[in-house]
């Protein structure tokens, strides 16, 4: 599965598609220059028990890392993961 990126303004988000159609979605809003607030995060039942949610998380987490920023993740399976993940803890803005 490859994960892409979009970007518009301050909204933005990670995705996973397929012959066009979108997957999976996480979306996010640039909160500033320091910060990315997810604030959803939906998977298609195609994709569902597959791991896809958890790595467009990842993905967010590896950008947020890139880009020296932090991530409030308010979308609860978002959260949900990061309270999983310990490694995560070093771009978790809690």
């Amino acid at each position: 599965m490859e994960i892409q990126r979009e970007e518009h303004g301050s909204k933005g988000a990670f995705f996973i598609s397929a012959q066009g159609k979108r997957l999976a979605e996480m979306t996010y809003s640039k909160a500033g220059d320091t910060r990315l607030i997810i604030d959803h995060t939906e998977v298609s039942d195609a994709l569902k028990g597959k791991g896809a949610g958890k790595q467009l998380v990842t993905a967010a987490v590896n950008f947020a890392r890139q880009q020296k920023i932090k991530i409030l993740p308010l979308c609860p399976f978002a959260r949900a993961v990061f309270e999983k993940t310990p490694e995560f803890a070093d771009v978790w803005d809690n």
